[in-house]
């Protein structure tokens, strides 16, 4: 069998191994879709399906038209093909095929692919195929891998966009001098429309990073009590960030990287890839304006590391990467520069995802602190860093809650963006007043939890990944 995104031949011996409801929910680009799939989680919409043990699943659904739906999913990728007209990936046929799957084990018996699915797996693998070959194939010399192309061009463009953004943070600067002489108590005269225009300026000058944060500032004013501290706070970090610019040149190389990625210049995913055993952590979409991003974080069962994920759907549409959250996916990834190198690209994968995973190891809340103080040192301008608190006990905390350690000695506050999601309520459930192990962020507004496990789970057991985001 081919595999995804450039993945190697293989072949599974015997039927693949089924992932649970939660996991196959978990893929649902929203709400709609994962009640309308739901709908179809049952045998009697499907006829003519069927699985095989290379990771594929097939189906016929019954809808309003006198034809069905062909459904068909390469659970490699895992990738979809449907013949609705849904935009969204998986659509609702998918998602219910996927739960028939994965509970009804009569209703998709081992068999051969018919001919509309295995025309599809057979191209879509073939494709693969030659992505992985053209990845692999060393460049001749002088030429690049992605075709001909004129650096002595790409070279004058990058110092043309350099110079634009250098003339914004100049500007920037220039403003930012301005509202401190004029006093931040009156910066909130002025309404959203000041700001928006000096992010439209931002936008000019090619550093969307820039404009993003200037855009941030806009709706500081209108966040409650003591918003003049807070904005001078975003005012000193964007100041530091338009200095680090002005004066890449004297940085150290992965700090400059970090700068470039902040200000909104993108670069390649580089350096050897990173092959492990990937336990899918948890997977999420925000709203990035007019588009949504999809963050899914990964952590290494061997290398001990932990990676996020990054696609983006364009509007209307949801990101077409997808893992089930909870399964291990033996793959590798790709590291993006900058301090940290949180965000890789997914390569190639080897096999079918396993419906199951080990927790990473975790440790206090004193230790979440210092991980994120020693992450801050290499980017000054992190919101928060990934960690893994083990055996934390929820408690409430005055108008909030807080993660405190079962042994005593530390808590951490719940971040304010958690206390309105249902998660929270669902992490208290399973912890039951005993501990449990939660992995998210920690930053300066506090721990976001994104997924947990219940108490009494050791290092080397399996276990049941549950999905607070």
């Amino acid at each position: 069998m081919l595999l995804s995104h450039g993945g190697e031949p293989s072949r599974t011996a015997g039927p693949v191994a089924r992932w649970t409801v939660e996991q196959v929910l978990a893929l649902a680009p929203d709400d709609a879709s994962r009640k309308a799939g739901s709908k179809l989680g049952s045998a009697g919409p499907w006829s003519g399906g069927g699985c095989d043990g290379t990771g594929a699943v097939w189906g016929l659904c019954k809808g309003s038209g006198s034809k069905p739906y062909r459904t068909v999913v390469d659970l490699t990728g895992p990738a979809y093909k449907c013949s609705c007209p849904s935009r969204k990936f998986p659509c609702k046929h998918a998602l219910g095929l996927l739960l028939v799957w994965a509970s009804e084990e009569s209703a998709l018996p081992p068999g051969e692919a018919p001919d509309w699915a295995g025309e599809w797996l057979t191209g879509r693998r073939e494709r693969s195929t030659g992505k992985a070959e053209k990845t692999e194939r060393p460049a001749a010399e002088g030429t690049s891998a992605a075709g001909p192309a004129d650096p002595e061009a790409a070279r004058r463009r990058a110092e043309r966009r350099a110079e634009r953004i250098t003339g914004g943070a100049q500007e920037l600067e220039e403003r930012l001098a301005d509202l401190l002489r004029s006093g931040l108590a009156a910066a909130d005269q002025p309404g959203y429309g000041l700001w928006e225009e000096a992010a439209a300026r931002m936008v000019d000058a090619q550093a969307p990073g820039l404009a993003a944060r200037v855009r941030e500032l806009g709706a500081i004013a209108a966040s409650g009590p003591g918003w003049p501290v807070r904005l001078l706070e975003e005012c000193a970090l964007l100041h530091l960030l338009d200095s680090a610019w002005l004066g890449i040149d004297r940085l150290p190389e992965p700090l400059a990287a970090t700068v470039r990625t902040r200000v909104g210049l993108t670069a390649p995913a580089e350096g050897p890839p990173v092959r492990d055993h990937w336990l899918v952590l948890a997977q999420y979409d925000t709203p990035d304006g007019k588009i949504v991003a999809r963050r899914i974080w990964l952590h290494g069962r061997e290398t001990g590391r932990t990676a996020l994920l990054l696609s983006f759907g364009a509007a209307g549409r949801s990101p077409a990467l997808a893992l089930p959250v909870g399964s291990t996916i033996d793959a590798e990834i790709t590291p993006y520069p900058g301090a940290g190198q949180l965000r890789a690209e997914l390569g190639r994968q080897f096999g079918v995802p396993s419906p199951a995973g080990t927790p990473p190891p975790g440790g206090t809340a004193a230790t979440a602190i210092g991980a994120y103080g020693h992450a801050l040192r290499e980017d000054p301008w992190l919101d928060a860093w990934p960690v893994t608190l083990r055996d934390v006990i929820p408690v409430p905390s005055g108008d909030g809650w807080q993660l405190a350690d079962a042994a005593g000695g530390a808590a951490l506050p719940v971040a304010p963006a958690a206390l309105s999601r249902p998660g929270l309520w669902r992490l208290v459930a399973l912890s039951g007043g005993a501990p449990v192990t939660v992995f998210g962020a920690c930053g300066h507004r506090g721990f976001d939890p994104f997924a947990a496990w219940p108490a009494g789970v050791g290092d080397d057991a399996a276990c049941g990944t549950v999905p607070l985001i």
